[in-house]
């Protein structure tokens, strides 16, 4: 299979440039795209400073991009789209990251909310929200979350990606095998799952993994990004090692899979075609990957170094997918 070409064009936003939105201060996580006539709006996720005890609290925005020049921010959201969680909500701690589709008049999103815990940092499920307003504003469909844990799928219900083929809906997630310790540290080992649904919230779960292990039994895997081109589905994804990610050596790499079906996947992450830089932003790691199509140029959003803590870049495809 003949290997993607991405032309880098480099960090594109970063949080910490900004001024007068203290919750804006690090990150800028897991970009999620929705076009409009003249701009591209694209959502992450971001954080203000850590508490005294060192903990972060995670919230999502917006900036738009100039529809004519994507290295141009226009606007910057004043405001979360959405509020966290009332007190022993599933998402009282955070909301990350987010995946937005339009449905008719109103736009869905479909969020990843946190809460901490005792024994193990945290626990994430997938919750939904609704905007009338293009977009700027979210409301949550309900105090809970759309797809929560099960006996088969026990914690760590995270990454949503929704998309609709075929008037169906389909939203790609990870869901936690385990935790593991790792230097005293409780580590979550997650794979990449999907669901379907004809009204986007009542959903069937397809119950198994979808994207086999390669680097170890133990891999982590997320941001199942899933785009159709040239009569088959792709998807880029990010995975890293259990242990030591957080730095160059076993830290997240963007990885690739093709199906027919959109439930058998082959895995070849050597057609992927983007991969760390020598120096720079995205020296030490790529992940979150999020590709999106405009005025017929493919492009994709990704993060580079310590998962968004600089911002995201983006890179155009050189050619197609097929």
């Amino acid at each position: 299979m003949k290997m993607f070409t991405w032309k880098k064009w480099g960090k594109i936003f970063s949080p910490g440039e900004q001024h007068g939105r203290e919750w804006m201060n690090e990150f800028a996580q897991a970009p999620a795209t929705l076009l409009f006539d003249d701009f591209v709006r694209v959502y992450f996720s971001c954080r203000p400073k850590a508490d005294a005890k060192g903990q972060y609290v995670s919230y999502s925005a917006f900036l738009d991009l100039d529809r004519r020049d994507l290295r141009k921010v226009v606007n910057i959201s004043q405001n979360p789209i959405l509020p966290l969680g009332p007190l022993g909500a599933f998402d009282e701690f955070g909301i990350y990251p987010v995946s937005v589709a339009r449905n008719g008049d109103e736009v869905r999103a479909y969020y990843a909310g946190w809460t901490r815990c005792e024994s193990v940092p945290f626990n994430v499920a997938i919750g939904c929200a609704v905007s009338r307003d293009n977009g700027e504003t979210f409301t949550k469909l309900g105090a809970g979350p759309v797809i929560g844990y099960s006996p088969n799928e026990p914690f760590v219900m995270s990454g949503p990606k929704i998309r609709r083929f075929n008037g169906k809906w389909y939203l790609w997630y990870i869901a936690g095998r385990k935790w593991k310790m790792v230097d005293g540290r409780a580590e979550p080992v997650y794979k990449i799952r999907m669901a379907t649904s004809d009204d986007g919230t009542t959903w069937r779960k397809e119950d198994r993994d979808l994207i086999e292990s390669r680097i170890e039994e133990d891999e982590a895997q997320a941001s199942p990004d899933v785009f159709h081109a040239n009569g088959k589905y792709h998807m880029f994804f990010c995975y890293r090692y259990s242990a030591g990610y957080r730095g160059k050596t076993f830290g997240y790499r963007i990885g690739y899979a093709s199906s027919e079906d959109l439930l058998h996947w082959t895995r070849d992450d050597s057609k992927a075609g983007i991969d760390v830089s020598e120096t720079g932003w995205d020296s030490e790691m790529v992940s979150y990957p999020h590709v999106f199509e405009v005025d017929g140029r493919t492009y994709m959003a990704y993060l580079g170094n310590g998962v968004g803590r600089e911002g995201f870049g983006l890179a155009l495809l050189d050619g197609r997918l097929e």
